[in-house]
């Protein structure tokens, strides 16, 4: 749970965008020319990603600017879907890519005489510098992710996790070729790194396609939700709880049911405290409550 000022939350979150953006730009440039050096397929599978990242990144930087916006007449719910089309279309292309360069792996290792790789102590440094930038990107936009509890932050955070995976399969192939000569070690670390990248596509895209078609929250968070309204002093009841997701943003409607004696002033305030509580307890949340008189 975040208690920055809205203000506070969006700096911090657009640092962290665009530290994300810095890292993976870096990376792109350091491991093109370790291929070059190196010609390692293993380096290709950690340089796609990290393209991928770059785009991502890009991505997600803009979507945090972007779904920041106010609501406008065009767009009554914000622009927060945004970030869902671009992931839809990064999915797409992480696909595009593990299938290019696991169809080159296997290619590899079905030649009767697979390339040897050079330059492989380059290789290696690249390669760890490319370790302990992407372990300080993850530190901040951990910071980051906790102090404003945005979901675009935590989950850029989340793929740099698992990008470590494929920088250090590239170590380990190179370091491998360099000290027992065995290259066919970096077409199975390579075609390794393509399944892992083809996995993370179809969940992207899976994630992505749910949102744009009004997936529901979480489960979690529905019945944290009804927690708070069933618990909420001048509330007698609720029922139409509904909920869509969209971007980083989950926009909620609920129905609660009052004393019919109360004033209109005791209703709006019952209403509003409530909406305040849920706003603090999910604040990516968007929330609307309407106020129906009591059966009892």
């Amino acid at each position: 749970m975040s208690n920055n000022p809205p203000e506070s939350g969006l700096r911090l979150a657009i640092s962290a965008g665009f530290a994300s953006v810095l890292v993976a730009g870096i990376l792109v440039l350091l491991k093109l020319w370790a291929l070059a050096e190196t010609g390692a397929l293993s380096i290709a599978a950690s340089l796609a990603d990290s393209a991928l990242d770059l785009m991502m990144s890009l991505g997600a930087a803009a979507a945090i600017v972007y779904a920041a916006r106010p609501a406008d007449e065009d767009h009554a719910f914000g622009h927060t879907s945004a970030e869902d089309l671009a992931a839809l279309a990064q999915s797409a292309f992480i696909l595009a890519s593990s299938g290019v360069i696991g169809w080159a792996a296997i290619r590899r290792l079905s030649a009767d005489q697979p390339p040897q790789l050079a330059s492989e102590g380059r290789g290696l440094v690249v390669m760890a510098a490319s370790i302990v930038l992407t372990l300080g990107l993850v530190w901040w936009q951990g910071r980051v992710a906790r102090a404003t509890g945005s979901k675009v932050v935590a989950a850029d955070r989340l793929h740099y996790l698992g990008d470590l995976l494929p920088s250090i399969g590239a170590m380990v192939a190179l370091w491998v070729s360099s000290r027992y000569g065995i290259g066919s070690i970096d077409a199975v670390v390579a075609l390794a790194a393509a399944a892992v990248m083809m996995i993370g596509a179809l969940r992207i895209g899976k994630n992505a396609w749910d949102a744009l078609m009004d997936r529901s929250a979480d489960p979690a968070v529905l019945e944290g939700i009804a927690r708070i309204a069933r618990d909420w002093p001048g509330v007698h009841g609720f029922h139409d709880l509904k909920t869509r997701t969209a971007g980083s943003r989950i926009f909620v409607n609920l129905h609660i049911e009052l004393d019919g004696s109360l004033s209109l002033r005791e209703a709006h305030d019952i209403g509003a405290s409530l909406r305040r509580a849920i706003l603090t307890a999910y604040p990516q949340t968007d929330v609307i409550i309407h106020k129906d008189v009591s059966g009892g």
